[in-house]
C-alpha cells in the first residue's frame, strides 16, 4: 500500500515585481547551475572471457550499479543460503546487463565463467559500487582551473 501525504493548500504568494533593481555594474553575474549526471552502468572486458555451447567466447560486457533489492533478494535464496560464496554468482547475475552477444546473461553464465574472470568481475563490482569510480575532480592551486586525475589502475577493475 502506497501512503500518501495530505497536503494543505497553499496561500498566493506575492510574486515580485518584474522591474526589479538591476544588478550593479560591478557584481559578477551568476554562475549558471550545473547538474552533474550519474553513470549508472559502466563497460567491461573479461581477461579470458565467457565461452558459450557454440564455442563463442564474450568477453565485452556492461555492468550496472547495484541496488539494495540486488543485494537482499539473493540472501533468499537457497544455494546462498547453503553456500554463502554463491552469493556473488547471484548478485553479478543479477547486475551484469551485456556480456557479447548472448541475448540473457544470469546467474548459470557467472557460474560457467573462468575463476580469473569470476575475480575480475568481483573486483569491478566492489569498485563502481562500494567505491565509485577512479577518477577525483581536482582544482589546480595555481590558476584553480578544474581537471580530473585517476586515482587507481588505468581501467577500472585493475588494482
Amino acid at each position: 500500500m502506497r501512503r500518501t501525504a495530505v497536503r494543505a493548500p497553499q496561500a498566493e504568494v506575492e510574486q515580485p515585481s518584474q522591474e526589479a533593481a538591476p544588478l550593479p555594474p560591478s557584481a559578477p553575474a551568476p554562475a549558471p547551475v550545473q547538474r552533474q549526471t550519474l553513470q549508472t552502468e559502466f563497460p567491461f572486458e573479461l581477461p579470458r572471457g565467457y565461452v558459450d555451447e557454440a564455442g563463442t567466447v564474450h568477453r565485452d560486457g556492461v555492468m550496472r550499479l547495484s541496488t539494495a533489492r540486488d543485494e537482499l533478494v539473493p540472501l533468499r535464496d537457497i544455494r546462498v543460503q547453503e553456500n554463502p560464496a554463491y552469493l556473488s554468482v547471484v548478485l553479478l547475475g543479477r547486475v551484469i546487463t551485456r556480456l557479447g552477444t548472448l541475448p540473457l546473461v544470469h546467474d548459470g553464465v557467472v557460474e560457467s565463467m573462468f575463476a580469473s574472470d569470476l575475480a575480475f568481475l568481483q573486483d569491478f563490482y566492489r569498485q563502481i559500487n562500494a567505491e565509485g569510480h577512479t577518477r577525483a575532480t581536482v582544482e589546480c592551486p595555481h590558476c584553480a582551473e578544474p581537471f580530473e586525475v585517476e586515482l587507481g589502475g588505468s581501467r577500472l577493475g585493475e588494482s
